[in-house]
């Protein structure tokens, strides 16, 4: 069995086709755009291609795309830019306790700044409290921060819903997602969903690290966060490879060109390992929301009475690639704080492993990893005093 490759939330396998799209721009069509010159032309509009490309896939004009050099400096621009931009408006942010930590460490340095921020509640299965939302929305609120599908269990929020309650709020407050885990395995229509700003990355869906983007709806004001010339994009200063957005527009290619049956694969295949899991090994439990209401490529589940980080490392003897559920916090030895929020404890927590899957996948390496993965198990409960207790007491 060759690797197998279950992580594909921290990033995914470039597609062989992406990686061809890439080495002209590699080799001999590295210009940047430039006026008045054949080859500064000749990128600007195939520049101008990728572009329409993306925005096609989430509905959006291209106009309202701008490159980043990843979905971080994407929600960063965003996040920044919009609270700089706006800040005459209003002081008050609304985000969740299990937002995306890029959304969290800006709400906590925007907090310091001056500005107020709520930090709304999730239930067990990290669904954020929309009443909650309602009642803490009000005229000064100018921005509402959200993630699409959560990094850690893959529960969808419920976007169209939140942007409803922000319109018929007091508030004129912009709506901000993070799309990054979503994208390329969910139908994203900024228009219908009613976003105001979006980030999304491309090797999350088989494209290049080191590119994502930020949709900015016409009519939302942005301030640039760092300042330069301007090569690519004005609020993205500086040099971006033209050889990754080209990868960048190969891979929305991919992901889109069969969308709905590319989906259904991964969200078949997900299903099929979480019920293999449940049916071959006692004691587990599924974090977040049902199928249907989750990402298709992610399952997250505890397995009761030992470590995910061991479950990890043994898995890995078996060139077998995938997280522990609380990977974000894990080289600290800290509970997640995703798990927590739901109302997991501690122990649940540091047991709980992370299986994303992608198109590349397949159900004999789902069998095959399940069998390593019921060995494992009961190799570590046999080692575990917690399983042994627990077989003491329900004797």
């Amino acid at each position: 069995m060759k690797p197998i490759y279950m992580n594909n939330c921290i990033t995914s396998q470039p597609a062989p086709e992406v990686v061809d799209a890439m080495l002209p721009y590699l080799r001999e069509k590295f210009q940047f755009p430039e006026n008045f010159i054949k080859t500064g032309t000749e990128r600007a509009n195939e520049l101008s291609i990728f572009k329409e490309i993306i925005a096609e896939s989430i509905n959006a004009q291209p106009a309202g795309l701008h490159f980043t050099s990843s979905g971080t400096e994407a929600n960063n621009l965003a996040i920044k830019g919009y609270l700089s931009a706006n800040a005459h408006r209003g002081n008050h942010i609304i985000c969740s306790v299990v937002d995306y930590p890029d959304i969290l460490t800006n709400a906590a340095y925007f907090e310091e700044s001056g500005f107020e921020v709520t930090y709304l509640r999730c239930d067990e299965y990290a669904f954020i409290d929309l009443d909650e939302l309602q009642e803490e929305l009000r005229a000064d609120t100018i921005l509402v921060m959200t993630t699409l599908a959560n990094h850690t269990v893959g529960t969808l929020q419920d976007v169209k819903t939140i942007s409803q309650l922000i319109r018929d709020s007091a508030s004129e407050a912009a709506l901000f997602v993070d799309a990054c885990q979503a994208y390329g395995r969910y139908a994203i229509d900024v228009e219908e969903m009613g976003i105001d700003m979006m980030s999304i990355s491309a090797h999350k869906i088989h494209g290049p690290q080191g590119i994502g983007a930020l949709y900015i709806r016409s009519g939302i004001s942005i301030a640039p966060t760092k300042h330069g010339v301007n090569r690519i994009d004005p609020l993205s200063t500086g040099g971006l490879s033209i050889a990754n957005i080209a990868g960048f527009a190969k891979a929305v290619e991919l992901a889109f060109s069969d969308f709905d049956e590319n989906v259904k694969y991964i969200r078949e295949l997900s299903r099929y390992l979480c019920e293999s899991i449940e049916r071959k090994i006692p004691y587990t439990m599924l974090n977040g929301a049902p199928c249907e209401y989750r990402v298709a490529h992610n399952v997250n589940i505890s397995f009761d009475f030992i470590e995910g980080e061991a479950i990890m490392m043994m898995l890995d003897q078996y060139d077998i690639n995938v997280a522990t559920g609380s990977a974000c916090f894990s080289e600290g030895l800290q509970a997640n704080y995703i798990m927590m929020a739901m109302g997991r404890n501690h122990e649940q927590s540091h047991s709980s492993m992370k299986f994303t899957l992608s198109r590349y996948n397949t159900r004999a390496e789902v069998d095959y990893v399940v069998e390593k993965l019921t060995e494992i198990v009961a190799e570590l409960r046999r080692r575990s005093p917690l399983y042994l207790d627990f077989l003491e007491k329900n004797k």
